[in-house]
């Protein structure tokens, strides 16, 4: 799998207000922690984990599923499963980030997160993102490789 690092600007933009944990990516476990706070979500590092939610992707540029809900207060483990023959990732954060971020993406052509709020995936691959969910809110997720997104690639979290 190839990976550049992203910008340490745009890490900070997108990682100042939506952080995550991303446990496993690519079947290596990896434990990344970011000291930015969110109202809505947090990284947590040794929280128990109240539910396992299966997410796949594929190349009909889709998630399964693309519609989420959570409760305040829930620790979810996403576990997240390439059944494509593309490389996909699941990135979490607003709408108006990830639009952002999938448009400077449109310039690093091969280039996979390896992020605390996005799991990467080669074809038949497994990840985990380990999220804690404080409050109501809506939260959305996609893949931010080129054209992807626009392709339709997207969901959202609704946090109740």
């Amino acid at each position: 799998m190839y990976r550049k690092p992203l910008n340490g600007l745009l890490f900070s933009f997108l990682l100042g207000s939506v952080p995550a944990l991303a446990l496993a990516n690519a079947g290596h476990a990896h434990d990344h922690q970011t000291s930015h706070g969110h109202e809505h979500a947090s990284p947590t590092r040794h929280a128990a984990v109240d539910r396992t939610i299966q997410v796949s992707m594929d190349d009909r540029m889709r998630f399964e599923p693309a519609y989420i809900e959570v409760k305040a207060g829930e620790t979810v483990r996403f576990r997240v499963r390439n059944d494509g023959q593309l490389p996909h990732e699941m990135v979490i954060g607003t709408l108006d980030e990830l639009q952002a971020h999938a448009e400077q993406m449109r310039d690093m052509s091969g280039m996979l997160h390896d992020e605390p709020n996005a799991v990467a995936l080669d074809a038949g691959q497994q990840g985990d993102l380990l999220w804690h969910f404080s409050q109501p809110a809506t939260l959305d997720f996609a893949c931010l490789i080129a054209g992807h997104l626009e392709a339709g690639m997207k969901g959202s979290i609704e946090v109740r």
